[in-house]
């Protein structure tokens, strides 16, 4: 199985100018929690997480209620809260090898990157779909044996 077998393609993203009001509210609109960060050329500079917004927040908690009210989210810019250069896997790379990144690094998300172009995300939910659907066809494999 290949990264571009399970990965988000087409992925949400967010310029590295724009407020942090506008990560917190694409992540919501997409029900997601990273958006890889694009520069005016559109190319991946870094990636933000809702716990990076949290982090910026002071909150441990990212209610709509909590921070439509923040002035802070308007003033702090998504490159000051992002991870630069993120690390990032091919699409035809094997899957396992994207998990075996995300749990060597400590990482929940993937930017799938194919030359300078960003092409998908993959993350733990991709990875454990992936898994539950391999365990699902195991399953009815032994059960028609």
């Amino acid at each position: 199985m290949h990264v571009s077998d399970i990965m988000t393609t087409k992925p949400a993203t967010i310029h590295q100018d724009a407020p942090l009001r506008d990560a917190l509210e694409i992540m919501e609109s997409f029900n997601c929690r990273h958006l890889p960060v694009l520069n005016t050329e559109r190319q991946l500079v870094g990636i933000i997480s809702d716990r990076d917004c949290r982090t910026a927040l002071n909150s441990p908690f990212i209610m709509r209620e909590r921070w439509q009210d923040e002035e802070l989210a308007d003033h702090l810019l998504v490159r000051s809260m992002m991870t630069l250069a993120p690390i990032v896997i091919e699409p035809d790379a094997d899957a396992d090898e994207a998990a075996r990144l995300m749990l060597t690094h400590h990482i929940s998300s993937l930017p799938v990157i194919r030359g300078e172009t960003l092409v998908g995300i993959v993350t733990t939910s991709d990875l454990l779909m992936a898994f539950m659907t391999l365990s699902r066809r195991g399953r009815r494999i032994e059960e028609a044996l």
